[in-house]
């Protein structure tokens, strides 16, 4: 009776056998998933269209060789806008498959800009980067800047030439251009309350939200509206970074002579000084009223 009972017992806790599937068919099904596994991947990444811009004069020599180091995976178009050219830069442009926009005159290097940030924003960019196509900037880094605000580690990032003296030397800096620049870096940094290594390249990196803050269009057309731009972003309390860029300086290379750098300076100085009287509230600047706000009387309240 006993045994009779163990016996049934015993029975009753036999599992059914598993039977492991073949391998090869596993292998088939993790294989099935990939595609899926990517889309999920993609949809958790940082998302946006990536618009370079390049405000060119007389680029013709140069414009192959930038666009040759250019990481095209990280692109979604480019932007070259034509400042009244006379080299044929619009035609190896319009070759190379670049959105053109040409200025029939000459309206500037801050009026240049004006228009490729314009043309970027309403064709749906999401990240602006500014290159200049003269071959003076090494676009290689222009992934790992766009990076950088796609994290949202930064809402800005300027690209610095200068890491170290003896680099920025040795790559062709004048020494008087480079006694200015760090002069005026410095200067800059206290007043704005940053710690960059160079405010004025020309490789910048922007969020979207920034171009459609900042009243870019009242800056000025001259080289001063880097400056203006900067003083603006911090104004706006937007994230400036910046990484290092090597550069290179030879005769094509775009650069402007000692009497204009001494009017950029003075310019920049002023543009400090117009910073500070904002924050003040000594002087209110309609270089400083958020796009956002629609009317200056709005902004005025802002100031009270």
């Amino acid at each position: 009776m006993l045994e009779s009972i163990s016996t049934s017992s015993s029975n009753s806790h036999l599992a059914e056998p598993v039977i492991a599937p073949d391998s090869a068919e596993v292998m088939s099904q993790f294989r099935n998933l990939e595609p899926l596994l990517e889309e999920i991947e993609r949809a958790s990444a940082p998302v946006g269209k990536t618009i370079v811009v390049m405000p060119a004069y007389n680029a013709a020599p140069t414009l192959l060789k930038t666009l040759a180091d250019l990481p095209t995976d990280v692109v979604d178009e480019i932007i070259l806008v034509d400042d009244g050219s006379t080299d044929g830069t619009i035609d190896l442009a319009l070759r190379e498959g670049l959105t053109v926009i040409q200025h029939k005159q000459n309206r500037g290097y801050g009026g240049n800009q004006k228009t490729c940030y314009e043309y970027a924003l309403n064709h749906g960019a999401e990240y602006v980067v500014m290159l200049h196509p003269d071959y003076q900037y090494d676009s290689r880094v222009v992934g790992i800047a766009v990076q950088l605000l796609k994290l949202g580690i930064c809402d800005v990032v300027m690209g610095s030439r200068i890491r170290t003296r003896q680099e920025a030397l040795a790559g062709g800096m004048p020494a008087w251009k480079y006694l200015a620049n760090r002069l005026l870096t410095i200067t800059e940094n206290v007043a704005l309350g940053q710690n960059l290594g160079d405010f004025h390249s020309g490789f910048r990196a922007y969020r979207r939200e920034v171009l459609e803050t900042i009243p870019f269009e009242q800056n000025s057309d001259d080289f001063v509206f880097d400056s203006q731009f900067l003083a603006q972003s911090v104004h706006f309390k937007f994230r400036v970074g910046d990484i290092p860029v090597p550069v290179r300086y030879f005769p094509e290379a775009s650069s402007i002579n000692f009497r204009r750098c001494v009017k950029y300076g003075l310019g920049t100085l002023s543009v400090l000084a117009r910073f500070w009287a904002q924050r003040l509230r000594i002087r209110p600047s309609k270089i400083f009223f958020s796009k956002k706000i629609e009317s200056e009387a709005d902004n005025r309240v802002q100031l009270q």
